[in-house]
Protein backbone atom coordinates (compact mmCIF):
# COMPACT_ATOMS: atom_id res chain seq x y z
CA UNK A 1 0.00 0.00 0.00
CA UNK A 2 2.92 2.55 0.81
CA UNK A 3 4.80 1.47 -2.17
CA UNK A 4 1.94 2.07 -4.44
CA UNK A 5 1.33 5.57 -2.92
CA UNK A 6 4.98 6.27 -3.60
CA UNK A 7 4.88 5.16 -6.72
CA UNK A 8 1.80 7.47 -7.52
CA UNK A 9 3.16 10.56 -6.15
CA UNK A 10 6.19 9.62 -8.38
CA UNK A 11 3.78 9.50 -11.53
CA UNK A 12 1.92 12.80 -10.72
CA UNK A 13 5.27 14.32 -9.63
CA UNK A 14 6.58 13.24 -13.23
CA UNK A 15 3.74 14.51 -15.27
CA UNK A 16 3.38 18.33 -13.63
CA UNK A 17 6.94 18.77 -14.28
CA UNK A 18 6.30 16.99 -18.33
CA UNK A 19 3.38 19.89 -18.11
CA UNK A 20 5.28 22.74 -17.13
CA UNK A 21 7.84 22.18 -19.66
CA UNK A 22 5.30 21.59 -22.44
CA UNK A 23 3.93 25.05 -21.42
CA UNK A 24 7.16 26.68 -21.46
CA UNK A 25 7.94 24.94 -25.26
CA UNK A 26 4.55 26.16 -26.51
CA UNK A 27 4.53 29.84 -24.94
CA UNK A 28 7.76 30.94 -24.54
CA UNK A 29 7.33 34.68 -24.95
CA UNK A 30 4.32 34.86 -23.15
CA UNK A 31 6.35 33.30 -19.82
CA UNK A 32 9.16 35.14 -20.51
CA UNK A 33 8.31 38.29 -21.22
CA UNK A 34 8.43 39.37 -17.38
CA UNK A 35 12.31 39.07 -16.86
CA UNK A 36 13.57 40.43 -20.09
CA UNK A 37 14.31 44.15 -20.63
CA UNK A 38 13.28 45.82 -23.42
CA UNK A 39 14.73 45.64 -26.25
CA UNK A 40 13.60 49.57 -27.94
CA UNK A 41 14.37 52.25 -26.57
CA UNK A 42 13.18 54.74 -29.56
CA UNK A 43 11.09 54.78 -32.36
CA UNK A 44 14.20 56.92 -34.34
CA UNK A 45 12.51 57.14 -37.73
CA UNK A 46 10.25 55.71 -40.09
CA UNK A 47 11.29 54.51 -43.58
CA UNK A 48 9.88 54.10 -46.85
CA UNK A 49 11.19 52.98 -50.76
CA UNK A 50 10.61 55.07 -53.51
CA UNK A 51 11.07 55.48 -57.36
CA UNK A 52 12.40 59.02 -57.83
CA UNK A 53 14.43 60.59 -54.65
CA UNK A 54 13.99 64.15 -56.04
CA UNK A 55 10.52 63.95 -57.19
CA UNK A 56 9.63 62.70 -53.47
CA UNK A 57 11.45 64.77 -51.71
CA UNK A 58 10.01 67.87 -53.28
CA UNK A 59 6.80 66.52 -52.60
CA UNK A 60 6.89 66.27 -48.83
CA UNK A 61 8.92 69.53 -48.67
CA UNK A 62 7.20 71.70 -50.60
CA UNK A 63 3.61 70.11 -49.95
CA UNK A 64 3.99 68.98 -46.53
CA UNK A 65 6.76 71.35 -44.85
CA UNK A 66 8.99 68.68 -44.38
CA UNK A 67 12.63 70.49 -43.88
CA UNK A 68 15.97 68.57 -45.61
CA UNK A 69 18.11 67.25 -42.81
CA UNK A 70 20.88 65.29 -44.88
CA UNK A 71 21.11 63.09 -47.76
CA UNK A 72 23.73 60.19 -48.42
CA UNK A 73 24.35 57.34 -50.79
CA UNK A 74 25.22 53.95 -49.70
CA UNK A 75 26.83 50.31 -51.75
CA UNK A 76 28.63 47.73 -50.83
CA UNK A 77 28.68 44.18 -48.72
CA UNK A 78 27.57 45.60 -45.45
CA UNK A 79 24.56 47.36 -46.92
CA UNK A 80 23.92 44.63 -49.06
CA UNK A 81 23.52 41.78 -46.25
CA UNK A 82 21.70 44.35 -44.12
CA UNK A 83 18.94 44.71 -46.55
CA UNK A 84 19.04 40.97 -47.93
CA UNK A 85 19.32 42.66 -51.35
CA UNK A 86 22.65 41.66 -53.63
CA UNK A 87 23.97 44.68 -56.10
CA UNK A 88 22.60 47.31 -53.61
CA UNK A 89 23.22 51.00 -54.43
CA UNK A 90 20.89 53.19 -51.83
CA UNK A 91 20.33 56.78 -51.65
CA UNK A 92 18.14 58.17 -49.02
CA UNK A 93 17.19 61.18 -48.30
CA UNK A 94 16.02 62.18 -44.33
CA UNK A 95 13.53 64.60 -43.72
CA UNK A 96 12.10 66.15 -40.53
CA UNK A 97 9.04 67.79 -39.60
CA UNK A 98 8.65 68.57 -36.16
CA UNK A 99 10.59 66.46 -33.61
CA UNK A 100 10.02 62.95 -36.00
CA UNK A 101 11.93 62.05 -39.26
CA UNK A 102 11.43 60.37 -42.41
CA UNK A 103 13.83 58.68 -44.23
CA UNK A 104 12.92 58.47 -48.15
CA UNK A 105 14.78 55.43 -49.79
CA UNK A 106 15.76 55.20 -53.60
CA UNK A 107 17.61 51.84 -54.44
CA UNK A 108 19.72 52.71 -57.37
CA UNK A 109 20.16 49.05 -58.10
CA UNK A 110 17.98 46.71 -58.54
CA UNK A 111 14.70 47.30 -59.33
CA UNK A 112 11.79 47.07 -57.24
CA UNK A 113 8.31 46.33 -57.83
CA UNK A 114 5.34 48.86 -57.65
CA UNK A 115 2.71 48.84 -55.11
CA UNK A 116 -0.36 47.05 -56.31
CA UNK A 117 -2.73 49.47 -58.20
CA UNK A 118 -5.78 47.52 -56.60
CA UNK A 119 -4.42 48.14 -53.11
CA UNK A 120 -6.78 48.84 -50.08
CA UNK A 121 -6.91 49.73 -46.59
CA UNK A 122 -7.18 46.25 -45.24
CA UNK A 123 -4.40 44.68 -47.00
CA UNK A 124 -1.62 43.92 -44.83
CA UNK A 125 1.15 45.49 -46.46
CA UNK A 126 -1.04 48.82 -45.23
CA UNK A 127 1.38 50.89 -43.63
CA UNK A 128 1.21 54.96 -43.19
CA UNK A 129 2.38 57.54 -40.92
CA UNK A 130 -0.29 59.84 -39.23
CA UNK A 131 1.16 64.34 -39.86
CA UNK A 132 -0.58 65.82 -36.96
CA UNK A 133 -1.97 69.27 -38.67
CA UNK A 134 -3.36 72.36 -36.61
CA UNK A 135 -6.17 73.44 -39.33
CA UNK A 136 -7.86 70.32 -41.28
CA UNK A 137 -9.61 72.68 -43.17
CA UNK A 138 -6.20 74.34 -44.48
CA UNK A 139 -4.28 71.34 -44.64
CA UNK A 140 -6.96 69.90 -47.04
CA UNK A 141 -7.19 72.89 -49.03
CA UNK A 142 -3.32 72.61 -49.38
CA UNK A 143 -3.52 69.12 -50.54
CA UNK A 144 -6.57 70.02 -52.84
CA UNK A 145 -4.57 73.16 -54.38
CA UNK A 146 -1.84 70.40 -55.02
CA UNK A 147 -3.73 68.20 -56.93
CA UNK A 148 -2.85 65.36 -54.07
CA UNK A 149 -4.68 62.13 -54.82
CA UNK A 150 -7.24 61.11 -52.47
CA UNK A 151 -7.72 57.84 -50.37
CA UNK A 152 -11.02 59.00 -48.38
CA UNK A 153 -13.55 61.16 -49.99
CA UNK A 154 -12.99 63.99 -47.92
CA UNK A 155 -11.74 64.42 -43.95
CA UNK A 156 -13.73 62.35 -41.57
CA UNK A 157 -15.12 63.70 -38.24
CA UNK A 158 -14.73 60.52 -35.71
CA UNK A 159 -18.18 60.46 -34.01
CA UNK A 160 -18.58 61.02 -30.30
CA UNK A 161 -20.00 58.03 -29.12
CA UNK A 162 -16.16 56.43 -29.42
CA UNK A 163 -14.94 58.04 -26.21
CA UNK A 164 -11.60 57.50 -27.66
CA UNK A 165 -11.50 58.62 -30.70
CA UNK A 166 -14.60 60.93 -30.96
CA UNK A 167 -13.59 64.44 -32.13
CA UNK A 168 -10.61 63.45 -33.87
CA UNK A 169 -10.46 64.44 -37.88
CA UNK A 170 -8.57 62.48 -40.35
CA UNK A 171 -8.07 61.99 -43.96
CA UNK A 172 -5.91 59.85 -46.35
CA UNK A 173 -4.36 60.42 -49.08
CA UNK A 174 -1.03 59.45 -51.32
CA UNK A 175 2.13 60.36 -52.13
CA UNK A 176 4.13 60.38 -55.98
CA UNK A 177 4.44 56.42 -55.74
CA UNK A 178 1.04 55.77 -54.28
CA UNK A 179 2.18 55.30 -50.28
CA UNK A 180 -1.19 56.07 -47.94
CA UNK A 181 -0.37 59.16 -45.79
CA UNK A 182 -3.02 60.34 -42.92
CA UNK A 183 -3.43 64.15 -41.92
CA UNK A 184 -5.15 64.16 -38.72
CA UNK A 185 -6.27 66.58 -36.19
CA UNK A 186 -6.74 66.46 -32.32
CA UNK A 187 -9.69 67.95 -30.29
CA UNK A 188 -9.07 69.46 -27.37
CA UNK A 189 -8.40 66.58 -24.48
CA UNK A 190 -7.03 63.99 -27.15
CA UNK A 191 -3.92 63.02 -28.31
CA UNK A 192 -0.05 64.39 -27.15
CA UNK A 193 0.22 67.76 -25.33
CA UNK A 194 2.34 69.09 -28.30
CA UNK A 195 -0.62 68.05 -30.54
CA UNK A 196 -3.11 70.56 -29.03
CA UNK A 197 -3.74 73.99 -31.19
CA UNK A 198 -2.24 76.95 -30.55
CA UNK A 199 -2.17 80.58 -31.86
CA UNK A 200 0.70 80.82 -34.31
CA UNK A 201 1.35 77.43 -34.88
CA UNK A 202 2.86 75.77 -38.20
CA UNK A 203 0.41 74.20 -40.48
CA UNK A 204 2.16 70.98 -40.07
CA UNK A 205 3.33 69.77 -36.88
CA UNK A 206 5.10 66.37 -36.85
CA UNK A 207 4.28 62.84 -36.90
CA UNK A 208 2.08 60.91 -34.37
CA UNK A 209 2.74 57.29 -34.99
CA UNK A 210 3.58 55.22 -38.17
CA UNK A 211 0.03 52.68 -39.05
CA UNK A 212 0.13 48.64 -39.74
CA UNK A 213 -2.43 46.74 -40.78
CA UNK A 214 -2.11 43.15 -38.60
CA UNK A 215 -3.92 39.82 -38.57
CA UNK A 216 -4.10 39.32 -35.15
CA UNK A 217 -3.61 42.13 -32.46
CA UNK A 218 -2.70 39.52 -29.94
CA UNK A 219 -0.14 37.95 -31.92
CA UNK A 220 1.17 40.97 -33.14
CA UNK A 221 1.86 42.37 -29.47
CA UNK A 222 3.55 39.31 -28.48
CA UNK A 223 6.12 40.21 -30.84
CA UNK A 224 6.05 44.09 -29.83
CA UNK A 225 5.80 44.62 -26.27
CA UNK A 226 6.52 41.40 -25.48
CA UNK A 227 9.41 40.78 -27.10
CA UNK A 228 10.47 44.91 -28.32
CA UNK A 229 9.62 46.00 -24.74
CA UNK A 230 7.21 48.96 -26.23
CA UNK A 231 4.30 49.43 -24.32
CA UNK A 232 0.33 49.61 -25.33
CA UNK A 233 -0.74 53.43 -24.90
CA UNK A 234 -3.87 53.35 -25.78
CA UNK A 235 -6.55 51.51 -27.39
CA UNK A 236 -10.06 51.54 -29.69
CA UNK A 237 -12.79 50.28 -31.42
CA UNK A 238 -13.84 52.01 -34.47
CA UNK A 239 -16.24 51.28 -36.89
CA UNK A 240 -19.46 53.05 -38.41
CA UNK A 241 -19.73 55.10 -41.91
CA UNK A 242 -17.20 57.80 -41.02
CA UNK A 243 -14.58 54.94 -40.60
CA UNK A 244 -15.67 52.99 -43.81
CA UNK A 245 -15.00 56.57 -45.27
CA UNK A 246 -11.96 57.27 -44.29
CA UNK A 247 -10.62 53.88 -44.54
CA UNK A 248 -12.23 53.74 -48.01
CA UNK A 249 -13.10 50.06 -46.95
CA UNK A 250 -17.26 49.10 -47.08
CA UNK A 251 -17.99 47.73 -43.55
CA UNK A 252 -14.59 48.60 -41.94
CA UNK A 253 -14.40 47.71 -38.65
CA UNK A 254 -10.76 47.89 -36.52
CA UNK A 255 -9.88 46.97 -33.34
CA UNK A 256 -6.69 49.66 -33.29
CA UNK A 257 -4.05 49.31 -30.33
CA UNK A 258 -1.01 52.01 -29.71
CA UNK A 259 2.10 51.44 -29.16
CA UNK A 260 5.22 53.57 -27.44
CA UNK A 261 8.67 53.35 -27.09
CA UNK A 262 10.36 55.74 -24.72
CA UNK A 263 10.73 58.42 -27.73
CA UNK A 264 9.92 59.11 -31.24
CA UNK A 265 6.42 58.37 -32.91
CA UNK A 266 4.00 55.44 -31.66
CA UNK A 267 3.35 51.73 -33.64
CA UNK A 268 -0.26 51.49 -34.24
CA UNK A 269 -1.84 47.96 -34.91
CA UNK A 270 -4.83 47.78 -37.08
CA UNK A 271 -7.09 45.00 -36.77
CA UNK A 272 -9.66 44.69 -39.11
CA UNK A 273 -12.19 42.81 -37.57
CA UNK A 274 -14.53 43.42 -40.31
CA UNK A 275 -14.39 42.95 -43.83
CA UNK A 276 -12.59 39.66 -44.42
CA UNK A 277 -9.97 39.10 -47.13
CA UNK A 278 -7.14 41.50 -46.78
CA UNK A 279 -4.49 40.35 -48.42
CA UNK A 280 -1.46 39.23 -46.94
CA UNK A 281 2.31 40.61 -47.25
CA UNK A 282 3.58 38.87 -50.82
CA UNK A 283 6.52 36.30 -48.96
CA UNK A 284 9.24 37.27 -51.51
CA UNK A 285 8.45 41.27 -50.53
CA UNK A 286 12.73 43.13 -50.64
CA UNK A 287 12.98 45.89 -49.55
CA UNK A 288 13.73 47.64 -53.20
CA UNK A 289 9.30 46.85 -53.71
CA UNK A 290 7.69 50.32 -53.32
CA UNK A 291 5.17 48.99 -50.60
CA UNK A 292 8.74 48.63 -48.13
CA UNK A 293 8.05 50.71 -45.28
CA UNK A 294 10.51 50.25 -42.44
CA UNK A 295 10.27 51.42 -39.01
CA UNK A 296 14.29 52.39 -37.65
CA UNK A 297 14.49 51.52 -34.12
CA UNK A 298 17.30 52.07 -31.56
CA UNK A 299 18.03 48.87 -29.73
CA UNK A 300 19.74 48.83 -26.48
CA UNK A 301 21.06 45.48 -27.44
CA UNK A 302 21.24 44.56 -31.36
CA UNK A 303 23.50 41.27 -30.99
CA UNK A 304 20.84 40.36 -27.91
CA UNK A 305 17.82 41.25 -30.01
CA UNK A 306 19.06 38.91 -32.66
CA UNK A 307 19.60 36.03 -30.31
CA UNK A 308 16.31 36.74 -28.59
CA UNK A 309 14.03 36.70 -31.91
CA UNK A 310 15.87 33.52 -33.43
CA UNK A 311 15.35 31.99 -29.84
CA UNK A 312 11.37 33.11 -30.35
CA UNK A 313 11.10 31.72 -34.51
CA UNK A 314 11.13 34.96 -35.56
CA UNK A 315 11.95 35.95 -39.17
CA UNK A 316 15.24 37.75 -39.50
CA UNK A 317 16.26 39.58 -42.59
CA UNK A 318 20.04 39.89 -42.53
CA UNK A 319 21.95 37.34 -41.85
CA UNK A 320 23.74 38.34 -38.60
CA UNK A 321 24.03 42.21 -36.92
CA UNK A 322 26.10 43.80 -39.37
CA UNK A 323 28.80 46.40 -38.23
CA UNK A 324 28.83 49.43 -41.13
CA UNK A 325 31.56 51.05 -41.94
CA UNK A 326 31.74 54.97 -41.08
CA UNK A 327 27.90 54.95 -40.09
CA UNK A 328 26.85 57.52 -42.58
CA UNK A 329 23.39 56.15 -42.20
CA UNK A 330 23.96 57.65 -38.03
CA UNK A 331 24.15 53.79 -36.61
CA UNK A 332 27.11 51.59 -35.99
CA UNK A 333 25.19 48.46 -36.65
CA UNK A 334 22.10 46.93 -37.81
CA UNK A 335 19.66 43.84 -38.67
CA UNK A 336 16.62 44.04 -40.33
CA UNK A 337 13.99 41.87 -39.21
CA UNK A 338 10.03 41.50 -39.82
CA UNK A 339 6.89 41.59 -37.58
CA UNK A 340 4.61 38.41 -37.66
CA UNK A 341 2.87 40.43 -40.68
CA UNK A 342 5.45 40.31 -42.34
CA UNK A 343 6.01 44.79 -41.59
CA UNK A 344 10.05 45.18 -41.78
CA UNK A 345 11.80 46.88 -38.87
CA UNK A 346 15.43 47.95 -38.31
CA UNK A 347 17.29 47.39 -35.06
CA UNK A 348 19.82 49.87 -34.93
CA UNK A 349 22.92 50.21 -32.68
CA UNK A 350 24.22 53.69 -31.66
CA UNK A 351 27.64 54.27 -32.37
Amino acid sequence: MTQHGNTRGSSWAVLVVGWVALLWLATPVALRAADRAPLVSAVRSVGLTVTDLERSTAFYQEVLDFQPVTEFEVAGDEYERLYGVFGLRLRVARLRLGSETLELMQFLAPAGRPIPVDSRGNDRWFQHVAIIVSDMDRAYARLRERRVAHGSPEPQRLPDWNPNAGGIRAFYFRDPDGHYLEILQFPAGKGAAQWQSRPGQPLFLGIDHTAIVVADTDASLRYYRDELGLRVAGASDNYGPEQERLNNVFGAHLRITALRADGGPGIELLEYLSPAGGRPLPPDTRATDLWHWQVNLRATDVAGGLARLRADQRVVVSPGVIALPGAPAGFASGLLVRDPDGHALLLEQAP
